[in-house]
């Protein structure tokens, strides 16, 4: 999640090298400053006690994150670290993991992953990174992108191409009446960025920015033929908030065949609302995730497609990352040619058309994440 600018603007690292006794000293010195104490975390690092790791995610109510905790947990039981998780209380909700990153300094902790709500969290990052952690951002890049050391994430833009590029096939050339499901209205953050305008691109349409969601022309032509945009909503990444949205979208538009959804959530709440419209087999919804759970939504047909994404693989990665570096290590790098290591994805499909590449659910479950 999702959720920061655009994908083609990642983080550099910028981080300098986890020291033991280096990162003692340098929390000492900014917490004091803060009126604040880490004594007690920095004598435990001095000691050669666990390496301590903070998860900070945007919520435990999606299943995308619980399967980052999961993962995680595994990780840092292998490599020895005391992983300690929080997360917001909602999407949006930065104040919470704001907390978690000043608990993680005062505690000592070697390094933080995040699922950033905001770039409310800015601040906090840049004292933890002065303070000698490492900071990485897991799905979600920060903005500006250099605020966390590295991100580990899908490729997100590319996410919503491969969606798009299925929804272009599948139309043949039919008229496209496009109801684009975002994550907000009211912020900006790289995910939500990402995925909308991969879709568009996808579809061989213009999104008009590159740094804002609703720039591209109205109406005009996609690849295989005419377009119209029915609507932008947000959906905060939320069953509840897909559905509200797609009511919105079908009252300013009952014509609608086409669905991006920013996530699975809120395509599954999309979905309830076609279904209660009655319009469920004439628009086709399009998703990322890839969740075992999604991966059932595209055998039975509530999806048309969704692209696949690792989650667990990014917090487990970060944890043997932290660990590597807390042991004198290097940090980690970007994948060849990207700026952020780049954890895949795939797309997810039932229907071929010629030119896609695609899996089959029953292929994709086998990485599929959330039970």
């Amino acid at each position: 999640m999702a959720s920061p600018i655009s994908g083609k603007r990642r983080p550099s690292r910028t981080g300098t090298r986890i020291a033991v006794a280096g990162v003692a000293a340098v929390a000492a010195v900014s917490l004091a400053a803060c009126g604040s104490s880490s004594t007690a975390g920095s004598s435990n690092q001095a000691a050669g006690g666990p390496v301590g790791v903070s998860l900070i995610l945007k919520t435990l109510t999606n299943p995308y994150f619980v399967s980052m905790e999961n993962d995680a947990k595994t990780a840092a039981a292998k490599d020895g670290v005391n992983l300690t998780v929080a997360a917001g209380t909602k999407d949006g909700d930065t104040q919470t993991q704001i907390n978690a990153i000043d608990n993680a300094i005062s505690r000592g902790d070697k390094g933080i992953m995040i699922t950033t709500n905001g770039d409310a969290v800015n601040a906090a990052l840049n004292q933890a990174k002065q303070a000698g952690l490492f900071v990485i951002a897991l799905d979600t890049a920060t903005n500006p992108a250099s605020t966390a050391d590295i991100t580990y994430a899908t490729d997100n833009e590319a996410a919503g191409k491969l969606d798009g590029q299925y929804a272009a096939a599948a139309l043949g050339g039919k008229p496209a009446i496009i109801a684009m499901l975002d994550l907000y209205n009211n912020q900006v953050v790289s995910v939500d960025i990402d995925r909308d305008h991969g879709f568009l691109e996808g579809m061989g349409i213009n999104p008009g920015s590159t740094t804002e969601n609703g720039k591209e022309a109205p109406t005009g032509n996609y690849s295989g033929g005419s377009y119209t945009i029915a609507c932008h909503q947000p959906t905060q990444g939320a069953v509840d908030g897909g559905r509200t949205a797609m009511e919105n979208c079908l009252s300013a538009n009952p014509n609608i065949n086409v669905v991006y959804a920013i996530n699975e959530p809120a395509g599954e709440g999309a979905f309830n609302a076609l279904q209660a419209g009655g319009k469920n087999a004439q628009a086709k919804i399009y998703a990322i995730d890839g969740s075992c759970a999604g991966l059932k939504l595209v055998t039975s047909g509530e999806f048309a497609s969704d692209a696949t994404q690792y989650p667990g693989k990014m917090a487990s990665l970060g944890v043997d990352s932290i660990a590597q570096l807390a042991k004198g290590g290097p940090k980690p790098t970007d994948t060849a040619g990207k700026s952020f290591f780049d954890t895949g994805t795939a797309l997810v499909a039932t229907q071929p058309f010629g030119g896609i590449t695609m899996q089959s659910p029953t292929a994709a479950a086998a990485t599929c994440w959330g039970g």
